[in-house]
């Protein structure tokens, strides 16, 4: 039976028709009354018929409040019925305590009266967790798919209890704060990021106006098993044991990392129990992440409705991710920093094998992430081997992401071990990185060693470099310059067809030797059998490679290839001056010169060909998620030639086994589902090959956004394909001009205006609302000082007629800047979003640019040089 709502009028985002009452028994049969909102009567008033119900669990202090948003948005046919708790927000308040397992048993008595039978998905938050997984558990034939989000089944061994959830268990705070005064409800809503509306967090509080009202709340918090006497230990014990029973069903966990109850190790304690779950973090997101970002209701709907069948891997060519032996007296490594060192291939195998049985000692086991917070060299190398040698996933951030964001990207990988320099625990302990410390000072390299050499390890524990290739491999981290971080996870297969299409791609043989000045690939040498040379850099900041310290790297190992960034390049060029006759000749040796991570001026290449006489010269391109993809000599591109001058940077012709489409590009500045070959047409470039990325960690709407279609990645990028089947960008979709004339790329009016005598660099950003932006630019003027504090933004009224003569669009403004912001990590990405916000609060005031940008995550730049 049925009654109607007990809701007070005008709650924000809540549809009074959801609301009703149910008569339906609890677990001992007793009758009672509960609230839920529940929108199955409205498709029964529309004739609608019902094919899937999503069940909806809340946690505490909340009620079915908390999904009003996921049921405004529910698809044709799906009923959303959202609980209250017995005792919890408008049910029936109980005589005594509900216990874990009486909510479990309550629920199924109620899913019974509501006559739901299935197909059924669970959505549950914080409390309503495990009493939605037991549910489930009791229900195995009706359950299709599994939505969690903050929540816990477990206390994971050695934690303690977040320190929040253990003061409220004290004694003297239990009753005052959760049910005499109403601390513990506002506390609820009190960490939402950006602060919730008034009206919203009276919403959540409003059934817990009296101290009669929020008894539950504080017999929740007392339910709460801390010890194996509790009464409810017994219920959640089963229910955590008892989930290889969904290994079959789909799950999705959505998660607020900034949560101070349900941290990240509750994430990693559910993943490592439901290992085929999809996961979503939100790093900035707290205890209600559906409240900090709305935006993830979009997301779960999308997970349980359109969720991508598995793709199969391409059968390709790979290279074991191994030591080459193949001569094991020659030289493998060569450290030309601090007090420098050199291992051969022999000695770097077999320290490989001692290294990975000491870890092996020390719990690293099959399947686990462990952090690497290691410099380039010996010491890296032999550990990410290592890693890979027991079929752990190795967690590799490089510093050039900076402190912050480092620690962020690593704490959202939640590792199981963290190997690092002793400098490094400064940063696992200020940033609250997880996992088990493995200290790897120059003793603790030896000790390691030493006890690797008696270890032995159960036979099948240490794992055959061609064995279980679709085991994860490798986390590897975006460099940020569009936003956070993201985590990007290969399998050990992808890693493997990675190294070999950078082998046959560039005719990379064993016995080659390169200068490593480009950090992620200097790892991949050991397995082609290459020599490296590390040499004496600052590898946070690239450009701090100098002429003189390529050149000894150059003469360490008699190299025939350097590998470095556009930014090393140009300072390389910049510090020449300095060589002596004899560096001068050294750098005569080089026969290719490799650079990626950024667009590469064929001016600067050009230089670097003078420096470098017996060098050609190849610009990879690619990403993080797909690298290399194609690649080119810039300098055998001929200015004069019109197949040679189109918009944007020519990044040559997708290598062998890459296919390349293009995803025309809309004028909102969105793009088409469907996929083009056509010349000349602005769109978002998309690849397919063998090494293009398993999936990004923890971010199942990203990467659902990136696999469009099945099988392809998205970049991010835009430009053209031309009739020779080159590739040409253009530009980052996010940067994309969206005018009322069309689309514009930055990247061509960026290369007309820096023609303008004066004009050193320049960037165009688009100022106003999307469809009618308009152009503006900002140039750098030779000579200015990036270091000054700037205080003219005017351009010389020439300048400006210049710039806006050779821009090939129409320009609102020309602007002075005195420094572009850059990204840390390659020192060459510009950060137009940052220079968009500076332009429009200069143009239309500083409230503008603040509502304009609001959402948009800021990226850690610095100055250009």
């Amino acid at each position: 039976m049925t009654t109607g709502s007990p809701l007070p009028q005008g709650l924000p985002g809540v549809d009074p028709a959801w609301s009703r009452t149910v008569l339906a028994p609890d677990a001992e049969g007793t009758s009672r009354t509960w609230h839920v909102l529940d929108n199955g009567p409205q498709l029964d008033a529309a004739g609608t018929a019902v094919e899937h119900t999503l069940l909806c669990v809340h946690g505490n202090p909340t009620w079915s409040y908390l999904w009003r948003r996921v049921i405004a948005a529910a698809p044709q046919g799906w009923r959303v019925v959202a609980v209250d708790h017995l005792g919890m927000g408008f049910s029936e308040r109980t005589e005594t305590p509900r216990t874990l397992g009486q909510r479990v048993a309550d629920l199924g008595q109620l899913t019974a009266e509501l006559g739901i039978d299935g197909p059924v998905s669970t959505l549950a938050h914080d409390w309503g967790g495990p009493i939605s997984l037991g549910w489930a558990l009791a229900h195995r034939d009706q359950v299709q798919q599994v939505v969690l989000t903050n929540t816990a089944v477990h206390q994971p061994e050695g934690s303690p209890l977040p320190s929040a959830i253990a003061a409220v268990r004290t004694p003297p705070l239990l009753d005052l704060i959760t049910h005499r005064t109403p601390g513990f409800v506002w506390a609820a809503t009190a960490t939402c990021r950006p602060a919730l509306p008034k009206t919203v967090r009276d919403a959540f509080a409003v059934p817990y106006a009296s101290p009669e009202r929020r008894t539950a709340v504080r017999d929740f918090v007392a339910d709460i098993p801390i010890s194996p006497r509790h009464p409810s230990t017994p219920a959640l014990t089963e229910i955590a044991e008892g989930l290889g029973g969904l290994a079959h069903v789909p799950v999705l966990m959505v998660w607020g990392l900034r949560d101070p109850v349900f941290s990240g190790r509750y994430l990693a304690d559910l993943q490592r129990r439901l290992p085929h779950a999809d996961v979503h973090t939100y790093p900035d997101a707290s205890h209600l992440p559906l409240e900090d970002r709305p935006e993830g209701v979009a997301l779960i709907w999308d997970w349980l409705t359109n969720r991508p069948d598995e793709v199969a891997a391409d059968p390709s060519q790979w290279v074991p991710i191994q030591i080459d032996v193949t001569a094991p007296e020659r030289t493998a490594i060569v450290e030309l920093s601090g007090n420098g060192g050199h291992i051969t291939f022999g000695a770097l195998a077999e320290r490989v094998e001692h290294l990975a049985r000491g870890l092996h000692g020390r719990g690293v086991r099959r399947g686990q992430r462990v952090a690497l917070l290691v410099k380039p060299g010996i010491d890296l190398t032999t550990v990410l081997y290592a890693v890979w040698r027991l079929g752990a996933i190795a967690v590799v951030a490089d510093a050039g992401l900076g402190r912050r964001r480092l620690g962020a990207a690593l704490r959202g990988a939640a590792p199981d071990h963290v190997i690092g320099f002793p400098a490094a625990r400064a940063l696992v302990l200020a940033a609250g990185i997880p996992g088990q410390w493995i200290r790897l000072g120059p003793e603790d390299v030896s000790l390691l060693l030493a006890e690797g050499v008696g270890h032995q390890p159960s036979p099948g524990e240490l794992i055959s470099p061609t064995a279980e290739l679709d085991l994860d491999g490798a986390i590897l981290f975006t460099s940020g310059a569009t936003g956070p971080p993201k985590g990007v996870v290969y399998t050990r297969r992808q890693v493997g067809a990675q190294v070999a299409l950078l082998r046959d791609g560039f005719n990379l043989r064993p016995g080659e030797r390169f200068v490593a000045a480009f950090a992620p690939f200097a790892l991949y040498g050991p397995a082609l059998g290459l020599t490296s040379a590390v040499p004496d850099m600052d590898v946070t900041a690239p450009d701090t490679l100098t002429a003189a310290t390529l050149a000894d790297a150059v003469e360490a190992v008699d190299a025939s290839i350097v590998f470095a960034s556009p930014a090393a390049l140009s300072n390389i060029i910049d510090t020449s001056d300095e060589l002596s006759e004899t560096q001068r000749e050294q750098l005569r040796r080089p026969e290719l010169v490799l650079s990626a991570g950024a667009p590469v001026p064929a001016d600067l290449l050009r230089r670097v060909k003078d420096l470098l006489p017996a060098a050609t010269t190849q610009t990879p391109y690619g990403m993080t998620e797909a690298l290399p993809v194609a690649t080119l000599d810039p300098t055998s591109l001929d200015p004069s030639d019109p197949a040679d001058r189109q918009a944007g940077v020519c990044v040559g012709v997708p290598l062998q086994g890459v296919t390349v489409r293009l995803a025309p590009v809309h004028a909102d500045g969105s793009t088409s589902e469907e996929l083009s070959t056509a010349t000349g047409e602005l769109g978002e470039i998309v690849v397919r090959a063998p090494h293009v990325k398993d999936r990004y960690d923890r971010l199942w709407g990203t990467q659902r956004a990136s696999a469009r279609p099945a099988g392809w990645h998205r970049t991010g990028d835009v430009g053209h394909l031309d009739d020779q089947g080159r590739v040409w960008v253009e530009g980052r979709l996010a940067h994309v001009i969206t005018t009322a004339e069309g689309p514009v790329a930055p990247y061509a009016v960026e290369s007309a205006i820096e023609s303008v005598p004066g004009v050193r660099r320049a960037a165009v950003v688009g100022v106003g609302p999307v469809g009618t932006q308009q152009v503006v630019a900002i140039v750098v003027p030779q000579g200015a000082n990036a270091r000054g504090r700037q205080r003219d933004t005017t351009v010389p009224a020439d300048v400006a007629a210049r710039v806006r003569e050779v821009a090939g669009v129409p320009v609102a403004a020309v602007l002075r800047k005195d420094w572009l912001p850059v990204d840390i990590r390659h020192a060459a990405k510009v950060d137009r979003t940052e220079l968009a916000r500076w332009a429009t609060a200069l143009l239309h005031g500083s409230q503008v640019a603040r509502e304009a940008f609001r959402r948009h995550p800021r990226a850690p730049f610095r100055r250009s040089r």
